[in-house]
C-alpha cells in the first residue's frame, strides 16, 4: 500500500457561516458526526490486517473486534476516513460516552462484550487510497464518486456507512437545523469540490448547531472584578449544583459587567475543594474562585453535550440575566 499508518487527517476551521463558493468554487455538505475522527486501513498483504488510526495516529483497532471481523467486506489495498461512532442498544441512540468506554476498554472478553451492547460504525466521508493506488490529488469530486462506487459495488453495510452529502445549500441548511435535534449529529462540514485532500491542513470549514439556554455561575477564573472564564453549573432535582461547562475568554465589557454582580462565595458553597480542568478530557488544573450560585448567565452552546447536559466545547457567554433566578434554570439530569 502506498500509504502507511500515521496519515495526518484533513482538518476544518470553525465558521459561523457558509463560505462564499466565490473565493472556494462549488460546494459539498456533508453531516457531522459526534465520534472520533478515525483513518481506517485495510491490507491482507504480507499477513497485515485492518488498522484503525485515530486523528492523533494512535492505533486502537484492538478496541474494536467487531470492526476488524467486518472489514472482510472491505477490498484489499483501501483507506477511508471516517468518523467512529458507536450505538447504545439500551437507549437507542447514538453514545459518545460509549465510545469513550470501548476506546479505553481493557482485556479481549471486555472489549468483546462492549462490541455486543455498544456496537461500533465506520461513518465514511472520503477515500484516500483504492486498490493501492493513492488518491490524495484527486479533486473532492471524484474521490466522492468512488467512494459511493466503494459501497454500491461492494454492497457494504453496517458497521460501513456513508456519509450524507449534499450540494444543494437548502438541504443542508435544513440538516443544521432538523438533524443536529438527532443525538450524535452537530453539524455540517463544508468542502470545495475541486479540492485535493492535504494532510493536516484546515482545508474544510464546519458549522455546528448553537442553541441559547442559561446556566449558574459557579466559579470564575481571573479576578472578581475582572473575571476571565465563567465555570457554569445547574441544580439537579435534589438541589446539589452539578459542574456543567466553562465559557470561552470572556470580553472586557462582558468581564467589567459579571464582575459587578458576582458575590463572594460562603464556606458552604458546593464546589468547595473541586477540581476543575482547562479543557475536556486535559489534566491541566484552572485556578478558580469560587463565587455565590446565584448569577444566570446566558449561553450559547453546541449539540456536543454528555450525559446530564454536560458541554464537551467552551460556551459562549452572551449576557447575564438578571431577570431570571438560579431557581428557574434548567435542571441537570442524569438522562
Amino acid at each position: 500500500m502506498t500509504l502507511q499508518p500515521p496519515v495526518e487527517p484533513m482538518l476544518a476551521q470553525a465558521v459561523e457561516s457558509v463560505p462564499g463558493t466565490a473565493s472556494i468554487g462549488e460546494l459539498a455538505y456533508e453531516q457531522k458526526f459526534d465520534g472520533y475522527r478515525a483513518l481506517l486501513f485495510n491490507s491482507t498483504r504480507a499477513g497485515g490486517g485492518p488498522v484503525v488510526q485515530t486523528r492523533r495516529g494512535l492505533q486502537i483497532q484492538d478496541r474494536f473486534p467487531d470492526l476488524v471481523s467486518a472489514a472482510a467486506q472491505l477490498p484489499d489495498g483501501l483507506v477511508l476516513d471516517g468518523e467512529l461512532v458507536v450505538w447504545d442498544a439500551k437507549t437507542r441512540r447514538l453514545s459518545f460516552e460509549g465510545l469513550q468506554r470501548r476506546t479505553a476498554a481493557r482485556g479481549r472478553t471486555t472489549r468483546q462484550g462492549l462490541a455486543q451492547s455498544l456496537p461500533a460504525f465506520f461513518v465514511a466521508f472520503d477515500i484516500l487510497q483504492q486498490d493501492g493506488i493513492e488518491l490524495l490529488r484527486h479533486p473532492y469530486r471524484q474521490r466522492r464518486l468512488r467512494l459511493e462506487a466503494l459501497f454500491t459495488d461492494h454492497e457494504l453495510s453496517s458497521p460501513w456507512t456513508l456519509c450524507p452529502m449534499t450540494t444543494d445549500l437548502i438541504k443542508a441548511e435544513q440538516w443544521l437545523e432538523t438533524w443536529t435535534e438527532l443525538s450524535g449529529i452537530e453539524g455540517i462540514v463544508v468542502k470545495a469540490l475541486n479540492q485535493p485532500y492535504h494532510p493536516g491542513h484546515r482545508g474544510w470549514y464546519k458549522l455546528r448547531r448553537r442553541d441559547t439556554t442559561e446556566a449558574i455561575i459557579g466559579a470564575i477564573t481571573g479576578t472578581p472584578i475582572r473575571p476571565q472564564l465563567l465555570l457554569l453549573g445547574r441544580r439537579d432535582p435534589q438541589g446539589h449544583l452539578r459542574p456543567i461547562g466553562r465559557t470561552g475568554p470572556l470580553r472586557a465589557e462582558a468581564s467589567r459587567l459579571v464582575g459587578g454582580n458576582l458575590t463572594e462565595a460562603t464556606p458552604e458553597h458546593p464546589w468547595t475543594g473541586m477540581r476543575f480542568v482547562s479543557a475536556w478530557g486535559s489534566r491541566d488544573a484552572l485556578k478558580v474562585t469560587l463565587v455565590a450560585p446565584e448569577l444566570v448567565a446566558e449561553i450559547s452552546a453546541d449539540t456536543a453535550v454528555n450525559r446530564g447536559g454536560v458541554y464537551r466545547h467552551p460556551v459562549r457567554f452572551k449576557r447575564l440575566r438578571l431577570d431570571v433566578t438560579a431557581a428557574e434554570v434548567p435542571f441537570y439530569t442524569d438522562a
